[in-house]
């Protein structure tokens, strides 16, 4: 039996994010790291630690080890400049989210890539992970009917030590563009194009430069209605790092407990991550009408559990060898951005946003 084919891929930055690579990477098929590069003394004692070359630029990286394309997961100002670099050599890259700090830098991205012809994928691994997939699913198969509306909430608590930093209290940093990103861009994915938002922030707890909560309203392309409440200040357990068990860094809730995400159709209803579907089972002629004065019924989806980090780097060393085209590229990962950012500018000027 012969050897599958093996991507040979370069880590460019060593931080949690990397680490998580590298972790997938060595759980995936078809792909391999083959350096890293990362000038910090703790990117180099990670390197030792995965037995994996290490260099201080990724240039040097490129000219050693040659790999046929690399993850970028290094501060978002330089996203772009490291992936141009790469697509210059025909080299694909796997770019972590946000794809950039601006839409018109994830344009320029996108259409030099695209001329190119040099695959981009984006990292929003929550695409990745079987219970979206699933989701999904059941949305295009219309087992919901006509969606109306999806219910998300994103409440955590960060703790007070997670900003000792300054950057992480300033507009450059903050839950919306940390986390709420990741909500967007899961409703995208499931649910289906925004149209327009309206939102409002609030910093009243913390009392930083960046907002703790902010609350959003949303209409989709197929004139369903989504509300996202988010905050880092909040002691309770609905978020999806909290409840998904896909990242075990965070203290998970018992499955079943609690939910994040409410996803409502004129035929069912379906939570996540429990992914239990909620729907009237009698169809027949003689039923008693649907409606508030008959029980719903409900039962958990089947789906295969897999890491969405492994699944995530698998899907990378395909659309490197062209076998599969990314499942979040970068003129899709760029309107997961445009989405986001409108969030702040929607709670500055108070109005409404539309999107093309």
């Amino acid at each position: 039996m012969s050897t599958p084919p093996v991507s040979r891929v370069g880590l460019i930055g060593a931080g949690a994010i990397g680490r998580a690579h590298l972790v997938g990477a060595a759980g995936a098929e078809g792909v391999a790291i083959v350096g890293i590069a990362d000038p910090s003394p703790a990117a180099q004692a990670l390197a030792a630690e995965f037995s994996v070359p290490w260099f201080s630029d990724y240039r040097a990286l490129m000219d050693g080890t040659q790999p046929d394309g690399a993850i970028i997961a290094t501060p978002n100002a330089l996203h772009v400049p490291i992936a141009l670099d790469f697509i210059a050599e025909r080299k694909a890259v796997l770019i972590e989210k946000p794809i950039t700090d601006t839409v018109e830098e994830g344009l320029r991205l996108a259409n030099i890539a695209h001329t190119a012809d040099v695959p981009v994928l984006v990292g929003h691994h929550r695409r990745h992970n079987s219970i979206v997939g699933a989701a999904r699913a059941i949305v295009q198969q219309g087992r919901l009917g006509t969606l109306v509306s999806t219910s998300v909430l994103a409440t955590f608590l960060k703790p007070d030590s997670y900003y000792s930093q300054a950057w992480r209290r300033s507009l450059g940093a903050g839950p919306v563009l940390i986390n709420l990103i990741h909500e967007i861009d899961l409703l995208r994915f499931v649910c289906g194009e925004v149209e327009s938002l309206q939102a409002l922030t609030s910093n009243a707890v913390r009392g930083f430069e960046v907002e703790d909560t902010a609350a959003v309203l949303l209409r989709l392309k197929n004139g369903a209605i989504a509300t996202i409440i988010l905050s880092d200040t909040a002691a309770a357990p609905w978020a999806w790092d909290l409840t998904s068990g896909e990242n075990p860094a965070f203290a998970q809730v018992a499955p079943g407990q609690a939910d994040s995400h409410f996803i409502s159709g004129t035929e069912g209803s379906l939570t996540l991550p429990s992914l239990r579907l909620w729907r009237y089972s009698d169809h027949s002629e003689n039923a008693v009408e649907r409606g508030w004065k008959k029980p719903l019924d409900s039962a958990q989806q089947p789906f295969d559990r897999s890491n969405p980090y492994v699944e995530q780097m698998r899907h990378f060393g395909a659309v490197i060898r062209r076998e599969e085209q990314p499942v979040a590229d970068a003129f899709d990962a760029t309107r997961t951005l445009e989405v986001t950012l409108a969030v702040r500018a929607a709670a500055q000027v108070g109005t409404s946003i539309s999107f093309r």
